[in-house]
């Protein structure tokens, strides 16, 4: 069997979340909510979801402004 036919695996996109940065955001989420039990998956999907505002914000701000049209 010859190398070229084994897929390769995908590269994130580059701006893609990482596991470990909302890993890190849910568990601080956790801990600001006084450690509760039995509400893991609420957290990382909110750690998910500001993750995701943030970057889409960042790049809102980021992008160039859009050109004038021109006076008449």
């Amino acid at each position: 069997m010859s190398d070229d036919k084994v897929p390769s695996p995908t590269a994130p996109a580059p701006d893609a979340l990482t596991f470990e940065q909302i890993r890190e955001r849910a568990y601080e989420l956790w801990e600001r909510n006084h450690r509760p039990e039995g509400f893991e998956i609420e957290f990382w999907l909110l750690a998910e979801r500001e993750l995701r505002k943030e970057r889409e914000r960042r790049k809102g701000h980021d992008a160039p402004a859009a050109p004038e049209p021109p006076s008449q």
